[in-house]
């Protein structure tokens, strides 16, 4: 389908950004990498009367070292923080969740911070930010601030950016040294995961010193297995000590049920998601 008519903005700073957004208020939608808007404007889901298109503000691309995190901009691409070099050194979780991610043209056009804005909870990235304990960075007319992951996601697509914000950059705590490994289970290539799990793993030895584990489908949000986390902890890195670990993985939890499984048939993935994707951070898998 074609979408409905609009008026399209592409400021050059988030400064301008923000006075569009101000200035048109409730008619206007921000687009980043358009992989989620565009397929909304396409079936009419939404007509708003204006797009501001954040596509040409430089400041928001690239990966920077913040000294204890790094700092990721909210237009830098998918393919963009999965190749960099610092991602791979002290991120290494998002680098795998983003090799699962969608496919190479989307990989290509979509933005990290536009897809945790959308904040679809079978989306690849929310739970890896999670887990990795990543802090959010809006801008608004009232200045800047930061949100912890834990406090982000409030909903079913719906984060705690106000209207009059834009998501600037997400800063990722380093966990150099730490395993990583992202188990996503589909029906078919290139499909939103049934449920996927991301796991990140401190080793001591053969012991595992710390883990943690977000969940991709399992509720309304992105999750924490904290559970999980704490029954790992101090455990071997054996088949039968994170098979023992993993069965929490599920507590707290709320997974939907639809045409590709019910909630209980999504409980039991995520336990056994869970068992692999610690395994293969633990470097056991």
């Amino acid at each position: 389908m074609i979408p409905a008519a609009f008026e399209y903005v592409a400021p050059t700073s988030v400064e301008e950004a923000l006075a569009a957004l101000a200035e048109h208020g409730d008619d206007a939608k921000v687009i980043a990498g358009g992989q989620s808007l565009l397929p909304v404007l396409r079936m009419r889901l939404n007509a708003p009367e204006w797009v501001i298109d954040l596509g040409r503000i430089d400041s928001l691309r690239g990966v920077r070292d913040g000294g204890d995190h790094l700092a990721i901009g909210a237009m830098t691409t998918h393919h963009d923080v999965g190749e960099d070099p610092l991602i791979h050194e002290h991120a290494l979780l998002i680098s795998k969740a983003i090799t699962h991610l969608a496919d190479a043209q989307v990989r290509h056009r979509g933005t990290f911070g536009g897809a945790l804005a959308h904040a679809d909870p079978a989306g690849d990235l929310g739970a890896p930010a999670l887990a990795l304990g990543s802090t959010f960075v809006v801008q608004g007319p009232g200045g800047t601030r930061e949100i912890p992951a834990d406090d982000f996601f409030v909903d079913l697509f719906e984060t705690s950016i106000s209207e009059d914000e834009i998501l600037t950059e997400v800063r990722v705590p380093k966990h150099g040294g730490w395993g990583a490994a992202y188990e996503k289970f589909v029906r078919i290539a290139h499909q939103w995961p049934i449920v996927a799990v991301a796991a990140a793993v401190r080793m001591e030895g053969d012991t595992i010193a710390e883990a943690r584990i977000g969940l991709t489908n399992m509720g309304s949000t992105p999750l924490r297995a904290r559970a999980a986390e704490q029954a790992l902890a101090g455990q071997p890195a054996t088949e039968e000590g994170v098979a023992a670990g993993a069965a929490a993985a599920a507590e707290g939890t709320n997974p939907p049920s639809d045409l590709n499984g019910d909630a209980d048939y999504r409980r039991h993935l995520a336990t056994v998601l869970t068992r692999r994707a610690v395994l293969a951070a633990a470097g056991r898998g």
